[in-house]
C-alpha cells in the first residue's frame, strides 16, 4: 500500500493498481453453505457501483450519515467501502431516525423504517440475489446496484478528516481508519500475500479490523466467516487448510 493513502477508499485504489487479480475477500456462509471469492477488481466494481448509487441514485453526501444494520458479509463490506468513497459517514447499528439514510438486511427492515431518509434492503442471499418482493418502504440493492456505473468520481473530493465510521461510541475519520487499519495489521502480523480467516462480527472495531480494514491496509486478504460456530473443529481446520490460511482471528 501506498504511505500517501488517506483513506480506506484510497487503500483500495492502490490495491486495484498493484494487483487486480489476486483475492481480496472470500466470505463464507456456514448456515447456507454459500461460499462468495471477489478479487479486488471485482470488490473495486461493486464499491464502485454501490458509490454511484450512493451519489447519483440516493443524493448522498459528504457529512451525510448511514446506520448501517448488517452483519458481517461481503456486502457489508462493499458498502463501508463505497461510503468512504463518497465521503458518508458509516454508523455501525446507528440509530434510523438519527441517520440520512440506511441500509437494513432481513432481520432488521422494521428498525430500519424509523429513518426519514432513504433506505436500501440486502437480502444478504447467496449469490446476492434479490428479495421475492422488495419489503415496504425500502428499495431493493440487487434491483438497483447493477445497472449503476463500472466507475466512480466524486462530485467534490472526500476530506480524509472529517469523520468516516462510528462504532462502539467512537467515531473515526478517514486518516484515522487507516493509521489504526495498519496498526492492526502490524499487531497481527500481517503483510503482503497474508490470508487472514475472521470468524468475527463487524459490531465493533476488533472484528471490522481482522474483518476489512486489516488485510487491505496490509496488502492481505480475508476469509470473512458467518456462522463459522456451525462448522466444527473438523472443517475449520480443512477450511484453513484449502483456503491457505495465514492468520486467524476468532
Amino acid at each position: 500500500m501506498n504511505a500517501s493513502d488517506r483513506t480506506p477508499a484510497d487503500l483500495l485504489r492502490s490495491a486495484l493498481a498493484a494487483d487486480p487479480g489476486r483475492p481480496l475477500i472470500t466470505f463464507y456462509d456456514d448456515a447456507t453453505g454459500e461460499r462468495v471469492e471477489l478479487s479486488v477488481a471485482t470488490f473495486a466494481n461493486w464499491v464502485a457501483k454501490t458509490a454511484n448509487l450512493l451519489q447519483g441514485e440516493l443524493s448522498a453526501a459528504p457529512g451525510d450519515r448511514l446506520a448501517l444494520l448488517v452483519p458481517a458479509h461481503w456486502q457489508t463490506a462493499v458498502w463501508l467501502l463505497a461510503c468512504s468513497s463518497v465521503g458518508v459517514t458509516v454508523e455501525i447499528g446507528g440509530d434510523p431516525a438519527d441517520a440520512d439514510l440506511v441500509v437494513a438486511g432481513p432481520d432488521t427492515l422494521e428498525a430500519g423504517l424509523a429513518c426519514s431518509g432513504e433506505r436500501i434492503a440486502l437480502s444478504l442471499a447467496p449469490l446476492g440475489r434479490r428479495f421475492p418482493v422488495a419489503p415496504v418502504g425500502y428499495a431493493d440493492y440487487a434491483v438497483e446496484v447493477p445497472s449503476q456505473g463500472d466507475r466512480f468520481a466524486p462530485f467534490v473530493p472526500v476530506d480524509p478528516d472529517a469523520p468516516a465510521l462510528v462504532v462502539d461510541g467512537t467515531e473515526r475519520s478517514g486518516a484515522q481508519l487507516v493509521e489504526q487499519a495498519r496498526a492492526e495489521a502490524a499487531t497481527l502480523g500481517l503483510g503482503p500475500g497474508s490470508r487472514l480467516l475472521s470468524g468475527l462480527g463487524y459490531g465493533d472495531w476488533q472484528g471490522l479490523a481482522a474483518g476489512l480494514y486489516a488485510p487491505l491496509a496490509a496488502g492481505g486478504s480475508v476469509v470473512l466467516c458467518r456462522n463459522l460456530d456451525q462448522l466444527g473443529a473438523e472443517g475449520l481446520e480443512k477450511r484453513v487448510e484449502s483456503e491457505r490460511v495465514t492468520h486467524s482471528a476468532l
